[in-house]
């Protein structure tokens, strides 16, 4: 992560609160002369499917998933493992997809646990929407583009179950902390059925999904200054080892380090609503 400065990067967010509940966007562009090399920010995993949008004329921005290397545009599902990110003279917008909306506008459950090409899930929309955005010549005209694509998108294609949908919402809402049989009971269908459909919907378990949202509470306040054993205790670890072996196996890092990955450090500029534990 050493070398990567957010100095070096201007971001842009919508002033308008966007229509479509569930999609958050930001646009970032590499300054000129900026020190931030290629797949140089760790990206740690978020609660949503994110869409990395390449804006610049030459490829600008890279990757690197699991030892596999690419340029362009890009999809992270739920849980994308080892990803790193980055550009030297990158244009990018990314947009951030809860699994609900993402299961309706790209194919959510296959893409839990991938890194994909926007090619591999859009096809040939993939490159007419970079045109579009790549010649708007402001940032509010692409986050208008952006929306109005995905809102096509939504109402082009069948929903997820109503069920399955409050199931999540309930989850992030309480940061992670149910409890299956209570989620179940509250949309009234039994523990298994909830445990089969929202699985084949979102891509992930009822349990896995609560851990990635208790988790990703757990990194704001690591980011926000709170001593890993806090941050274990506020979000309902059972204790700092705990909070250790979740930290590890989904990002490879440790707390301390989580506490100053670049990823969350340009989050209450970037995502304001979603940075606040």
């Amino acid at each position: 992560m050493s070398g990567w400065q957010w100095a070096d990067v201007d971001v842009a967010v919508p002033r308008r609160r966007l229509r479509l509940p569930g999609v958050a966007m930001a646009g970032f562009r590499q300054q000129a002369g900026g020190t931030a090399g290629d797949a140089g920010i760790a990206m740690v995993a978020h609660p949503a499917v994110t869409l990395i949008l390449d804006l610049s004329e030459t490829g600008g921005i890279v990757r690197d998933a699991g030892g596999t290397s690419g340029r362009g545009s890009f999809v992270a599902g739920l849980l994308p493992g080892r990803l790193r990110t980055g550009g030297r003279e990158g244009v990018c917008l990314q947009i951030r997809l809860s699994p609900a909306v993402a299961a309706a506008v790209l194919p959510a459950p296959e893409l839990t646990g991938t890194v994909v090409t926007l090619e591999d899930v859009w096809g040939r929309d993939a490159g007419r929407t970079e045109d579009r955005l790549r010649a708007a010549p402001t940032w509010d005209e692409r986050f208008t583009i952006a929306t109005d694509v995905l809102a096509r998108c939504l109402a082009a294609a069948p929903r997820v179950e109503a069920e399955v949908a409050r199931a999540w919402h309930r989850t992030r809402a309480a940061r992670g902390r149910v409890r299956i049989d209570g989620l179940a009971e509250e949309v009234g269908w039994s523990r298994k059925r909830l445990w089969s459909r929202f699985r084949a919907q979102l891509g992930v378990t009822p349990k896995r999904a609560a851990g990635l949202v208790r988790f990703d509470h757990a990194a704001r306040l690591l980011a926000a200054g709170h001593p890993a054993a806090t941050a274990a205790a506020l979000s309902g670890y059972a204790d700092q080892p705990h909070l250790n072996r979740e930290t590890r196996a989904i990002t490879g890092l440790t707390p301390a380090e989580l506490a100053r990955a670049p990823w969350l450090a340009i989050d209450d500029v970037a995502w304001p609503a979603a940075s606040r534990p």
